[in-house]
């Protein structure tokens, strides 16, 4: 009897089991059924004739956004950007485009080192008259875009409008396979600290990052900055050769759990470190997400590396490409994974409701870790830093100066174009400044184009003094309101001499990315960096550094209950609490 019931028992859950995975087949058969009933009426009956590839794609992303955002269908026109994602390449000229927003024409922003545009001789400002016989005046960016790229080896006639010289000219550029430089910069800084500004994991890109750092130690480097600053991501086996550069082989760096045994798997470094002992600081912000997340957070979990910066951005889902009918794709969601530690950081359950994304984890619900050494983090939200550092912020006035799309005067492109055009040569970038008399002719120009922004106080203030005209309180504080709209008056003079030294290291970094690229862009802009120099400072105080990377004391608001001395879990006693306007081709 006894027998029977436990088989009886045991036979239960299967039953069930097996039921709900019929029913679950059922339910999958009878939808398609439907969707395929509705579509045939719809093609025999609709008034006018269907688009198949509008009315069935717009089902497909409809579906895909009742999941997750990163689940996402590439037509057959698209599987081009899903290689480019993946591999960093596309063939074309080499460029970053913009719209010019005064001109209302398409113009060159950027020309990349060694490239075709660049090889060529355009340059920034360059209005993009017509591809071959094809005008391009009146098509947007991702237009544009896409005539300029083709196939390599293809070659193709490009005329521009040169606003410097008021002249017209020709190019004949050849496409080639273009690269996305994911190392634009690297080099030693004083104190024989090694930088590396790292912005994607692209396939292949780790052998960069190793012969960066191989360069980096035979310079004389004794310490490293890896910027993770702003890097979205990319290839998780080049996370995992990354982090391998500083952890011993046959250490375990990431799992993939997921639904089916071939989309779960696990990553352990697989090659003889480069260095396991150089002090490492790895700069991160609230951009730096999925294959960024886990070099960060196994170098964190490892004790390996002082993490600092800003929150993460938690994204803890794996997806891989899948090939459809065709020539199209599928990028989906199959697991999550967890680094070293055991934790996962994905910071969002994607539940759509209202057609938004709900349920954004919160502190309180995170549960703890530990590191190698002892160390509690914890999942969910993403990696926190070690350290944390805040970047300047930018005012108002340099965003709406600066940012392409914006309805501006397009004032500070113009100024940087026509200093381009006077000065063929300027100094390096650790030793370039804009003059005094620059900043001048500069200021004078901003307040004479009539240029104007949208300041948030002003835009505040007015919604707080319609809500007190609202709620009748307006009559009894008009004093008030008056005194303070005297004092957020709208001067667009004084708030760029308040904001000088903000809009001339833009003014700086700009220019010399015409002159020296994205490097030597990089390379100005790291005197500014408030997140690099306390990186830089702490990496000059070793005592300081390894203190960060002790293990630390049980904190006083945590508890382990243990029960015939196995943990059952950890009570938290106190709850924690634009259109397309710019374009690579």
């Amino acid at each position: 009897m006894r027998k029977w019931l436990f088989a009886w028992v045991l036979t239960v859950p299967l039953t069930l089991s097996a039921q709900s995975q019929n029913d679950h087949h059922f339910e999958v058969g009878k939808h398609l059924d439907i969707f395929n009933q509705v579509y045939k009426n719809l093609e025999l009956l609709y008034v006018d004739t269907l688009n198949p590839k509008e009315t069935i794609g717009t089902a497909i992303d409809a579906m895909l956004h009742s999941l997750d955002p990163y689940t996402e269908y590439y037509g057959e026109e698209n599987t081009k950007d899903l290689r480019m994602m993946l591999t960093g390449k596309y063939a074309g000229i080499g460029a970053l485009i913009r719209k010019h927003q005064k001109l209302d024409r398409v113009v060159v922003d950027e020309p990349y080192a060694n490239m075709p545009a660049a090889e060529a001789g355009l340059k920034k400002g360059d209005i993009i008259l017509s591809i071959d016989d094809s005008l391009m005046t009146d098509k947007t960016v991702g237009y544009v875009s896409n005539h300029l790229r083709g196939e390599p080896g293809t070659s193709f006639l490009l005329k521009v409008f040169r606003p410097s010289t008021a002249k017209e000219m020709k190019f004949k550029i050849t496409r080639k396979n273009i690269k996305l430089p994911e190392m634009p910069y690297y080099g030693l800084r004083d104190g024989n600290i090694g930088y590396i500004n790292y912005n994607s994991f692209t396939q292949e890109s780790s052998k960069e990052v190793r012969r960066a750092f191989v360069d980096l130690k035979k310079q004389g480097a004794t310490s490293l900055i890896f910027d993770l600053r702003n890097n979205g991501g990319g290839s998780e086996a080049e996370a995992v050769n990354i982090v391998n550069l500083w952890i011993p082989k046959g250490v375990t760096v990431v799992e993939n759990k997921g639904k089916l045994k071939e989309a779960s798997r696990t990553y352990k470094t697989m090659l003889e470190p480069v260095d396991t002992v150089m002090p490492i600081v790895v700069l991160v912000n609230g951009e730096s997400a999925s294959a960024s997340e886990i070099t960060s957070g196994a170098l964190q979990d490892l004790d390996r590396a002082v993490i600092l910066g800003t929150r993460t951005y938690g994204k803890g889902l794996v997806q891989i490409p899948i090939d459809l009918p065709y020539n199209t794709n599928l990028k989906v969601t199959t697991s999550k994974y967890y680094i070293p530690s055991g934790r996962c950081i994905q910071a969002i359950n994607y539940k759509h409701s209202g057609g938004g994304y709900l349920e954004h984890i919160p502190d309180s619900l995170t549960k703890a870790f530990y590191t190698a050494g002892g160390r509690e983090v914890r999942d969910g939200g993403g990696i926190k830093p070690d350290v944390e550092i805040k970047a300047d912020t930018i005012p108002n006035i340099a965003f709406y100066l600066s940012a392409s799309g914006q309805d501006s005067t397009e004032v500070l492109f113009d100024y940087v174009v026509d200093y381009i055009d006077k000065h063929p040569t300027i100094a390096k970038p650790a030793e370039f400044h804009l003059t005094d008399t620059d900043w001048e002719e500069f200021k004078a120009r901003v307040i004479k184009s009539g240029f104007t922004y949208d300041p948030v106080s002003k835009k505040q203030f007015d919604q707080l003094m319609k809500t007190a005209q609202f709620e009748g309180y307006y009559e009894e504080a008009k004093a008030a309101f008056d005194n303070l709209a005297s004092k957020l008056n709208h001067d667009v003079a004084f708030d760029l001499e308040k904001h000088k030294a903000v809009l001339l290291q833009i003014l700086e970094t700009d220019i010399l990315a015409a002159y020296y690229y994205q490097a030597g862009a990089i390379e100005a802009g790291l005197n500014y960096d408030r997140q690099l120099k306390e990186a830089e400072r702490l990496l000059k105080h070793p005592e300081e550094y390894k203190k960060l990377l002790a293990p630390q004391k049980p904190k006083e608001t945590s508890s382990l209950i243990i029960i015939d001395k196995k943990p059952i879990g950890n009570i938290s006693l106190k709850p924690k609490k634009l259109e397309i306007i710019s374009a690579l081709s």
